[in-house]
């Protein structure tokens, strides 16, 4: 339904690009729902994990829809902004750890969503690129800062300034994706990283997460001030009680949260 689908997986969703025949292209409707399911995700307290994955067997995505928009004045395209804004960021908010599984071309929006998760699985397929400045834009898809925290500054000005492609290999290598899988592999990867995730503690889990992108750019002190509010959030929930009571007991936890 207007591109995107919600599938579950026990604590795992899996929120899909569903547009193939426009290679998953971000139109407008696509982000209203887009942003619409990572709200009805980030707000399901059984969702532990989350896995971006698309259809078809061409393209992650492609990014916005250049067919729609070029049929767009001036006055809609800036309407449309806050509609692409929500969607970007309803990945990029979700408080459950995010696997992204990526095949094919991830350009633009779609390298942009890969950007926006925790981890990247890329198969051998996989081309990622930011390729805005060759057709008169700028990545916004949060594109320049989320490659600047992801690769550091010259790796991320070479990839956004050139607009120049990395096919899988190089991709892993630059730090742009973490893990690299045979052709067709990376959903399943993407889904079994995802479940051993929703294994542990949900509030351990969330609480981590949180430490992790929070402490991004910021300096030692308090980037561990952020870690010591994880710990607690933790270390003072019913999820700390059953993981040692079933670690002493040497059964799996049943998580309370």
């Amino acid at each position: 339904m207007d591109g995107v689908t919600l599938r579950r997986d026990g604590h795992v969703a899996e929120i899909v690009l569903d547009r193939p025949e426009a290679l998953n292209a971000l139109s407008t409707a696509m982000a209203r729902r887009l942003a619409a399911v990572c709200a009805e995700v980030a707000a399901d307290a059984s969702a532990r994990a989350v896995v971006l994955s698309a259809a078809g067997e061409k393209a992650f995505c492609v990014g916005a829809d250049l067919k729609e928009r070029n049929a767009m004045t001036d006055a809609e395209i800036l309407a449309q902004r806050p509609v692409f804004r929500a969607a970007f960021g309803g990945v990029l908010n979700l408080p459950q750890p995010v696997v992204a599984a990526v095949h094919g071309y991830a350009l633009g929006g779609g390298c942009e969503f890969a950007l926006s998760t925790d981890m990247i699985v890329a198969d051998e397929t996989a081309v990622f690129g930011l390729p805005e400045v060759t057709v008169g834009l700028v990545p916004g898809g949060g594109g320049t800062q989320l490659a600047l925290h992801r690769l550091g500054p010259g790796r991320a000005a070479e990839l956004v300034l050139t607009g120049r492609r990395l096919r899988a290999d190089e991709a892993v290598a630059y730090g742009l994706a973490d893990r690299k899988v045979a052709a067709g592999a990376a959903r399943e990867e993407a889904l079994s990283i995802a479940r051993v995730i929703a294994g542990n503690s949900p509030v351990a889990v969330r609480a981590a997460k949180r430490a992790l992108r929070l402490g991004i750019g910021s300096a030692l002190e308090a980037g561990l001030d952020l870690e010591d509010n994880a710990w607690r959030t933790a270390a003072f929930s019913p999820d700390r009680r059953e993981g040692i009571a079933a670690f002493n007991e040497k059964r799996t936890p049943a998580w309370p949260s």
